[in-house]
């Protein structure tokens, strides 16, 4: 059993990669059932999700503000746990601060003790009941609130959580909210038989920060869906014509990624011999709550003179998303916070775009293993100019370090890998409490 989280509408990573290591494994012979909570998961290739939602995002945000509704009968609430109604209910609800959402981030870790116990008690009947999986894989320790309840009535299932991005969200949280559920997190974590992390670098971070035990964290590096990149050609190894150089940034448009930072090096680096003609293009969701962040970003586009040479190109399906990597030359995505994982920058690599990153969370551990890049200075914007600037005058480089990348992650990355690690550790005698 896969549990994922529904975000609301919006393309997001861990959930297209959930979809994606899900199909793996059943490729790889695994019985795995990939089901939302919250709303259904949005991914721009097939989903294999359960159609039906637990923890539906109408019914848990009712059950945490309004007491009375526990007493609503049960069919009226699984009315409201329809996916066409959640997806239409909660379309802006990627919009929503997580800092307003401290008491039902609380209730929801708390489980049985929270708000929202019914739904912890009907989520693991039907996980003890009809499903009795040999292990239940959360993809992160922030819907882990079930786990005392599923330690109780599934005792013999292995309980694995994957640490991606959990801290964007507390990051975001108030104190002493933040503190409170970054605790109760920390004693979900060491109810697990592993703990699954993609970066050692990040997994360590996390787990100092969550008083984990860094000795448990088990490496599965990270992987992405190789099938759309094998007919894949390369702008470099194409038979184009000399063109401006192009850098692209693909991400969520929102302060942690960085955005900003990408946007004063372009500043600095069409200041420079020889880039008169350089480009930008950049893509990813935008939130309500960050328009008013990109329209700053395009604000001193314009006051620096180069609105005419950057383009925002919206939230692109996967069609969009490899027809804009086909036309790069450089990808980075300078990030403000300790990235968990960079799928963005393995397809960018899997497209044979080198990449030009700050030497913070994962990126390290990702341009050392894949040789597809570059490393600067975190937060400097004047030294991501430096390592684009760099490569911009130098195509021989950049040809040399996209062929080095793409191998490497056409090779090496495959979602089925990390599929079979997983059969692996799930299935080995060593992997106990």
């Amino acid at each position: 059993m896969f549990l994922t989280a529904g975000a609301a509408g919006m393309f997001c990573g861990s959930c297209m990669h959930d979809n994606a290591l899900a199909k793996a494994l059943r490729r790889e012979g695994a019985d795995c059932l990939l089901q939302p909570l919250y709303t259904p998961i949005r991914t721009d290739e097939s989903s294999v999700a359960d159609t039906h939602v637990f923890f539906g995002g109408v019914n848990i945000y009712l059950l945490d503000k309004v007491p009375l509704f526990r007493f609503v009968p049960a069919f009226l609430k699984r009315l409201l746990d329809r996916p066409g109604f959640l997806a239409w209910a909660t379309r802006r609800a990627g919009s929503t601060d997580a800092k307003l959402l401290g008491d039902l981030t609380l209730s929801m870790l708390s489980g049985e003790a929270g708000n929202q116990a019914e739904e912890v008690t009907r989520l693991v009947a039907w996980l003890r009941d009809e499903i009795r999986p040999d292990a239940i894989l959360f993809t992160n320790l922030l819907i882990a609130g079930v786990i005392p309840a599923i330690r109780r009535e599934l005792p013999q299932a292995k309980l694995v959580a994957i640490l991606q991005g959990d801290d964007a969200f507390l990051d975001h949280l108030p104190s002493p909210y933040r503190e409170r559920a970054e605790g109760r997190i920390g004693e979900l974590g060491r109810q697990c038989d592993a703990i699954v992390v993609n970066s050692i670098r990040y997994g360590e971070s996390m787990a100092s920060r969550l008083g984990l035990d860094a000795a448990r964290l088990k490496l599965l590096p990270l992987t992405i869906d190789t099938a759309p990149f094998r007919d894949f050609v390369p702008k470099s190894q194409r038979d184009v014509r000399p063109e401006a150089v192009r850098i692209g940034y693909f991400a969520r448009i929102a302060p942690e990624k960085g955005l900003h930072n990408l946007i004063d090096a372009f500043i600095d680096l069409c200041g420079r011999p020889g880039c008169e003609d350089v480009r930008l293009d950049f893509a990813g969701w935008l939130g309500e709550q960050n328009r008013g962040y990109l329209e700053e970003q395009l604000s001193k586009l314009e006051r620096a003179g180069l609105g005419d040479r950057a383009a925002y190109l919206g939230s692109p399906d996967l069609r969009g998303k490899l027809a804009m990597l086909g036309e790069l030359d450089l990808f980075s995505v300078p990030t403000s916070h300790e990235e968990p994982k960079g799928l963005s920058v393995l397809e960018a690599l899997a497209a044979g775009v080198p990449v030009v990153l700050p030497a913070k969370g994962a990126f390290p551990e990702l341009v050392e293993s894949t040789g597809g890049g570059l490393l600067v200075d975190p937060d400097d914007p004047h030294a991501l100019a430096d390592g684009l600037y760099r490569l911009v005058r130098d195509p021989e480089s950049r040809r040399r370090l996209g062929r080095i990348g793409r191998e490497h992650v056409m090779t090496r990355r495959g979602v089925e890998s990390q599929a079979r690690q997983m059969i692996e550790m799930l299935g080995t005698q060593s992997l106990s409490r």
